[in-house]
């Protein structure tokens, strides 16, 4: 544990959390492009409502992409970054291309790979990769979690790993 000499203890946890907790934000696993948006609540200050769509690639697996769709809060604080959004989120995930699994690939404890902050410090929604060997099929489970607590919705979208035919 890092020590803070003229901070009580308590203190010099919370900012160490929250220090944590901003990298974590600063540095997600993938990157996402909007594909599109539907307005939701018409704002008469600030964006609407709406509920947006991004794409992303696995990071770490070539040959899979994923679509996820969650709401994003309008209004004045919407149009801030200062609301904080549902922890609702849908998934699909597909393979794209030939996909060929890495040696090191988690299976049991899963991996995050992708991130996204759904208010200004403490919420996120997560996207974590597990591999079924069994069924040879790879599962997304996207989520949302908080530092105090999180929220049980989640949503998963599975790809079985399939030989790819060359055009």
């Amino acid at each position: 544990m890092i020590r803070f000499p003229s901070l009580p203890t308590r203190t010099a946890r919370l900012a160490v959390a929250v220090v944590a907790g901003l990298l974590s934000i600063a540095a997600p696993a993938a990157r996402a492009e909007e594909i599109g948006s539907v307005d939701t609540v018409f704002k008469l200050l600030g964006p609407n409502h709406k509920i947006v769509i991004d794409a992303f690639d696995d990071p770490d697996i070539p040959g899979v992409a994923c679509h996820i769709s969650r709401a994003r809060t309008g209004g004045i604080k919407g149009g801030l970054g200062l609301a904080e959004d549902t922890a609702d989120a849908s998934i699909a995930c597909r393979q794209v291309g030939p996909i060929e699994l890495p040696k090191n690939l988690k299976k049991r404890d899963g991996e995050s790979i992708f991130s996204e902050r759904r208010s200004l410090i403490f919420k996120k929604l997560q996207v974590v990769r597990f591999y079924d060997e069994k069924r040879n099929t790879l599962i997304y489970m996207s989520y949302s979690d908080r530092v105090i607590e999180g929220s049980p919705k989640n949503a998963i979208s599975t790809v079985p790993v399939m030989p790819w035919a060359k055009p």
